[in-house]
């Protein structure tokens, strides 16, 4: 086909340089020579010359004579032929000399065309190449400038999109054999960030609890506010979030974003500067990096080994973390700082920790910390820092219970550290009231003024018609430790009501431990000081009357302790639950020990007088005037009595309760110097007793009765403290009267006159009266009658033995 195509184009081209004139025949035989087949040309030339010289030979032959005149008009033409030769060679010479240039133009322009060819191909290379350098070159700088997440993303594209199509260079092998380096580059370099990250984060968590508690503060600060206005509605959040696996999220995720986020410029506004503690970037870095390499699982057991170790240095509390509640609130701040951090990464991760690791840790953290409370609140002897140290307990159980993490066993823990408070309140106010009870003059508070006396009320509740009628200047019957332990006791309550707030109880609980404290605090504290104050060796019976009066005005004021702990906690005392104060208990143990060492007192009193007793049991001519000592004593029974009737009068019969004390302490003095002045006749040590001895003993004992009816202590009845003495009375009466045989006769009857004499004491001293061993005996004045005497002793010594026996069978 292509042959045919040629034949026809060169039988157009002879057809034209045959028609053509000879000026235009130059762009024909151009198209001939721009072809490449110019020798087929020549060949159909040639042949076409044949063709042409056979024809001209057979014209010629045919018209020779034509022809030889053609000759002859050719060889007129050769002139001008030769002409044209010349004309020719000269165009020709022209020709090639102008023909060099543009040969060696077109030279150049051919090796143009070549390197233009070349430079092409070449650009093409390079565009293919380009990518994969600048691509390796990113790779590179993302290296160096550390940003080997992008970096680990180029690498991939630059491995699995760019290399394949440049492959067969050289270069490209290289590439390949660095990238298995440069991953392991960047995973080294991604994990040493993160040993960065936890070392910042571990000096970080601090200040991360500190912003977290003061944010969960002022949440809960807003919160109690629209709770007061009623404008629940408008809340953010509530302070108690449900648990996140209700949720999908964490109950504080919105949050911990003001503290944690590092991107979110929104918080800025809401928590200054809390933004900037944190960059998470090296953790969500490192595990995007071995997640693509494939060594995820890898890179979660080592943060989890590392986070676990961490966790346990943070809960190993300071040694001396007890001393300061700082030391509390750093280790609080870290604890805090620590799981918020875990709180973040569990909400901003896919799996690089989990609930279950969460809650793992927090069972240990929530062991340890109670652990170390414990330890560390049982070395605290100071209320105030036990306090602070409860406020702190509480914000940090909300705190971390608005992340979700379950508290409730903080909150029992702050009840045992509540017995603990209790009981260093306990001893706190033992040394309140010890200094009290040793500053008091215990005597009447005197008021001048109005003013004053007010105050005191207002102090105390103090109500009695009879004082508020007298005029200024006038008293009050307790001394100053009443209204001051009273104030006291107030305190107390208030301080055990401090502990009580926040800790989620409900109000019959907090009236019940407020009750129950105050009952330690009577029952057990004030009890023991009063105690302490009755049983000392210096107190005066002036002090323990006192006393007396003191505590039945705290007595009487239970009733007004218990409507305050009822006003302050809105629990009513008829409440099934709720405790009773024990005061009234206390007051009257410790009244009625004060009454008891007031009569002990009382009768150490009158044994010291009678210790100075110097009977002469053999005397003959008795004194008419009674003893020295016992003069005496009863001079100082009056004394101490008329203490009692000094007493400040009132209204109230509560307060009329020391002159039943003083009847008692009166008849108990009374009795006992009676069973004493007994003793005295009986002891063994009195081998012998003269009538007129007798008659001396009886002397005192009649000042004994003399004093009975005086009345030192209003009230007695009658002859009622004289019966004291009626025992002693009518021992005297049968032995100075001789009267036996109305005693033997009457001895049992009801009406008998010697109805308190007992036979076995009556036997006693009538042995003593019979001793023949002695010069002056009884019978000394009736000598003539001795025998007679004598032989009636032994037969009364047998009748009362008589008596005896048959009492006993």
């Amino acid at each position: 086909m292509a042959e045919l195509e040629t034949a026809a184009e060169h039988e157009r081209i002879l057809r034209e340089i045959e028609s053509t004139e000879t000026a235009c025949i130059g762009p024909t035989l151009r198209s001939v020579y721009d072809g490449e087949e110019h020798g087929h040309f020549m060949d159909k030339l040639e042949l076409r010359i044949k063709n042409h010289d056979r024809e001209i030979e057979k014209m010629c032959n045919f018209h020779y004579q034509g022809f030889v005149d053609s000759i002859t008009e050719l060889l007129k033409v050769r002139g001008e032929a030769e002409k044209l030769k010349n004309q020719s060679t000269d165009t020709n010479r022209r020709l090639q000399l102008e023909g060099a240039e543009l040969i060696s133009s077109m030279k150049e322009l051919q090796q143009c065309r070549i390197q233009q060819r070349n430079i092409a191909t070449t650009v093409d290379k390079l565009n293919m190449c380009l990518p994969v350098l600048e691509m390796y070159s990113k790779l590179h700088a993302q290296m160096k400038s550390k940003r080997h997440y992008p970096a680990l993303k180029t690498l991939e594209q630059l491995e699995h999109s760019f290399l394949p199509q440049v492959s067969h260079y050289r270069f490209c092998q290289v590439m390949v054999d660095n990238i298995p380096k440069l991953r392991e580059e960047i995973k080294d370099v991604s994990m040493s960030d993160l040993k960065d990250f936890l070392e910042s984060i571990r000096k970080h968590s601090e200040r991360i609890g500190e912003t977290a508690m003061k944010q969960a503060q002022q949440q809960r600060t807003l919160d109690n506010i629209l709770s007061v206005q009623g404008k629940r509605g408008l809340a953010k959040r509530p302070r108690k979030c449900p648990s996140p696996e209700l949720n999908g999220t964490s109950p504080m995720s919105e949050q911990d974003s003001g503290i944690l986020d590092v991107e979110d410029e929104e918080e800025e506004e809401e928590a200054p500067g809390t933004q900037d503690l944190v960059d998470f970037s090296p953790v969500y870095r490192c595990l995007h990096i071995y997640t693509v390499l494939g060594s995820r699982e890898t890179f979660e057991n080592y943060y989890r080994k590392q986070r676990r170790k961490q966790a346990r240095l943070v809960l190993q509390p300071p040694s001396n973390m007890h001393e300061t509640l700082d030391g509390y609130r750093k280790y609080f701040h870290q604890i805090i700082g620590f799981f918020v951090v875990e709180d973040h990464i569990l909400h901003t991760t896919l799996g690089l920790v989990n609930r279950a690791y969460i809650d793992e840790l927090w069972d240990l953290a929530l062991s340890k910390t109670m652990a170390a409370l414990r330890t560390h609140s049982s070395y605290c002897s100071d209320p105030n820092l036990v306090l602070d140290l409860k406020n702190l307990i509480v914000h940090f159980a909300d705190t971390l219970q608005g992340y979700g993490f379950p508290v409730n066993q903080l909150f029992d823990m702050l009840l045992e550290i509540r017995d603990q408070y209790s009981e260093i309140l306990l001893k706190k106010w033992a040394l309140l009231f010890r200094n009290i009870l040793d500053t008091d003059n215990y005597s009447p508070i005197p008021v001048t003024d109005e003013e004053t006396y007010r105050k005191l009320v207002g102090q105390f509740p103090f109500q009695d018609s009879e004082v508020e009628k007298q005029q200024f200047p006038k008293k009050f019957p307790f001394s100053e430790f009443v209204p001051k332990v009273y104030c006291q006791i107030k305190e107390f309550i208030y301080a055990c009501l401090k502990f009580s707030e926040d800790l989620h109880l409900s109000s019959t609980e907090v009236d019940d431990m407020i009750r129950k404290s105050t009952n330690l605090l009577l029952t057990r504290t004030l009890s023991n000081c009063l105690q302490n104050v009755i049983k000392r060796k210096n107190v005066g019976l002036t002090e323990l009357v006192q006393i007396i009066i003191n505590t039945t005005h705290l007595e009487v004021s239970c009733k007004y302790l218990e409507e305050f702990i009822t006003n302050i906690t809105g629990v009513l005392p008829d409440t099934v639950h709720t405790s009773k104060l024990y005061g009234l208990t206390t007051f009257k143990d410790a009244r009625q020990a004060a009454e008891e060492e007031i009569y002990t007192n009382l009768n150490q009193k009158i044994d010291q007088f009678l210790q100075l007793a110097d009977y002469d049991w053999l005397v003959s001519d008795p004194s008419t005037q009674a003893s020295d000592y016992l003069v005496d004593l009863v001079a100082f029974l009056n004394s101490t009595f008329a203490v009692f009737t000094h007493l400040p009068a009132t209204s109230d019969t509560h307060s009329r309760m020391p002159g039943k004390v003083a009847q008692t302490a009166c008849m108990s003095a009374c009795k006992h110097l009676s069973t004493s002045l007994t003793q005295l006749l009986l002891e063994a040590e009195v081998k012998q007793i003269t009538m007129g001895a007798l008659q001396q003993f009886n002397q005192d004992v009649k000042e004994c009765e003399r004093f009975a009816r005086s009345g030192p202590v209003p009230g007695f009845q009658g002859d009622t403290l004289q019966l004291a003495f009626i025992d002693l009375r009518q021992l005297l009466d049968l032995f100075i009267k001789w009267d036996w045989s109305t005693y033997l006769a009457d001895y049992g009857q009801p009406t008998c006159k010697y109805l308190r004499v007992n036979p076995t004491t009556a036997l006693i001293l009538l042995e003593k009266m019979k001793d023949p061993s002695r010069k002056n005996n009884v019978f000394a004045q009736f000598r003539k009658n001795e025998r007679d005497k004598q032989k009636l002793i032994e037969t009364v010594a047998k009748q009362l033995r008589s008596l005896i026996n048959s009492h006993h069978s």
